[in-house]
């Protein structure tokens, strides 16, 4: 098969189209044909070298995929050849083939279809996650999303709006209006305004209840200020630095959280459970129209390359995408 092999790290450059052999599905696995697959933040990372991928004979980055079921393993019993699957992998997706256990596929919603559903795996089930399952977000409550723009950020808007919460969110200035067209209550141009004081104003001195942070570094003073008490900073990416100075007494009184997590090391029970009940309590509004990926771009998987300067250039809203297969 076909597959964007890192033989090396570094640059752009580093993402070439190379041969590599088909992998073999376990006896619980599905073997995927892989149509379309995303570029995420942590593939710039790991392709230079800074965010190792699982161990593997040959390092494939991509964390997740759209595609049709090839071959089934001897004790799968949830799809069948020709099913049109999703999901969230360790690593293996730029590759025009992977595999994935069986009960950690998503069905591809027909509302959304096969080439556009490699937009919703990572960031819609990283979005609900930090938001809902860890964050506690609710109707009629206040969620801050920093890059409210990008893959996570656009996923984000519209799941604080499916619960009924309101949204507030960080952006540069040319993507505010696309923000607030997604949903967000108010899009704080990040480099113009203080994000603490307009969450104060917007909540009338109350703070948010959830902050999603995918930034870190400076923003977690300002997090901590934006807070309600017993709010929640659910941490998951560190894009502005992985070093912070706060004050930490401000917590105290707040009686605050601070939540670091990670989808891609979980343990593979703990990432197939959070997908099934992704499943059975999200998968139904893309159906319903509630909830859609937001895509900037897409770029054939031998252009790499050039998707991986398209989301660097800081330049996207929403997720920019790998067509692997016609």
């Amino acid at each position: 098969m076909k597959a964007i092999v890192l033989h090396e790290h570094g640059g752009p450059e580093v993402l070439r189209l190379d041969e590599a052999p088909d992998p073999e599905p376990g006896p619980e696995e599905v073997l995927v044909d892989v149509r379309a697959t995303a570029v995420n933040r942590a593939d710039l990372l790991q392709r230079l070298g800074l965010y190792p991928g699982p161990p593997a004979p040959l390092e494939i980055p991509g964390l997740e995929f759209a595609g049709t079921v090839a071959a089934a393993g001897p004790r799968v019993t949830r799809w069948s050849v020709g099913d049109e699957v999703m999901g969230v992998v360790s690593g293996g997706a730029y590759a025009e083939r992977l595999v994935t256990h069986e009960r950690a596929a998503l069905p591809v919603p027909a509302a959304v279809g096969l080439a556009d559903a490699a937009a919703i795996p990572e960031v819609f089930l990283t979005a609900w996650d930090a938001l809902v399952v860890q964050g506690g977000l609710t109707a009629g409550r206040v969620a801050l999303v920093h890059a409210g723009a990008s893959g996570v950020g656009t996923a984000a808007i519209q799941v604080a709006g499916a619960l009924r919460a309101r949204v507030i969110v960080t952006c540069s200035a040319g993507k505010q209006a696309a923000c607030e067209a997604l949903g967000a209550e108010r899009a704080v141009d990040y480099a113009a305004e203080d994000f603490a004081a307009v969450a104060e104003e917007v909540t009338g001195g109350r703070g948010v209840d959830v902050v999603l942070d995918v930034v870190g570094g400076d923003y977690l003073a300002g997090n901590v200020e934006a807070l309600a008490v017993e709010g929640r900073i659910v941490q998951v990416g560190v894009m502005g630095g992985g070093m912070a100075t706060f004050p930490l007494g401000a917590l105290l009184p707040k009686r605050a959280s601070l939540v670091g997590t990670v989808l891609r090391g979980r343990p593979i029970e703990q990432k197939i459970a959070l997908t099934q009940r992704f499943e059975r309590e999200v998968l139904p509004l893309f159906e319903q129209g509630v909830l859609r990926p937001v895509i900037d771009c897409r770029f054939p998987l031998a252009e790499a390359a050039e998707a991986h300067r398209r989301l660097e250039a800081d330049a996207t809203v929403g997720k920019v995408l790998l067509d692997v297969s016609p």
